[in-house]
């Protein structure tokens, strides 16, 4: 450290920024990868959230304060010889530190886009056909059970009809739901 205490104050308070904020933004990356990494560990007692959405990304968190210190901390090192104004090279340093934010923010935005909700949500079944499992009675007297394809895995769900009494083995149409929770199925004719 006796080389760092020789260094002019303000290079000196760069690399006194970039040592500990490496060193975290190292531990962090780690953490990732390995899939330690749930949250920050830090809670806001205000809402950052960008763009009131659901999204996690939190504009005061952790990961940024680390993110615009390591932008803020290398900037100023780097271009410590080339700058010769403290202004400008401290406004330099800021300027890179939120765009090490911002950066952060698009990468975080993109990955959220591979996201896949595969969640079974019943309106999902709306106008979509199925086989019927168990048979159907008619006229909503009792119910029956289908299997329905959604998002690429099956369900069996029970069902109900409002017309004549549908046998195992038919094609159905799921027509409405009611009560979030009771479907309605019809015959299914299949347009040749």
């Amino acid at each position: 450290m006796e080389i760092i205490e020789n260094l002019e104050p303000l290079l000196r308070t760069f690399w006194y920024v970039a040592i500990p904020t490496s060193i975290i933004f190292i531990i962090q990356t780690i953490m990732t990868f390995i899939g330690v990494d749930s949250s920050d560990g830090l809670d806001a007692d205000f809402n950052g959230d960008l763009d009131g959405g659901d999204s996690p990304f939190q504009l005061f968190s952790l990961r940024n304060l680390i993110n615009f210190l390591l932008g803020f901390s290398w900037t100023g090192i780097s271009f410590y010889n080339s700058i010769a104004s403290p202004l400008i090279l401290i406004t330099l340093s800021i300027i890179i530190g939120c765009l090490f934010v911002y950066l952060f923010f698009l990468i975080i935005r993109q990955v959220q886009k591979l996201e896949e909700d595969n969640s079974f949500h019943i309106k999902n079944t709306l106008n979509k056909t199925a086989e019927v499992y168990l048979t159907i009675p008619e006229k909503k007297t009792g119910k029956g059970k289908i299997m329905i394809s959604v998002k690429g895995a099956f369900h069996e769900l029970e069902a109900m009809t409002e017309n004549e009494t549908i046998p195992s083995g038919t094609l159905v149409k799921v027509i409405k739901i009611e009560n979030e929770n009771i479907i309605i199925v019809n015959s299914f004719k299949p347009n040749l």
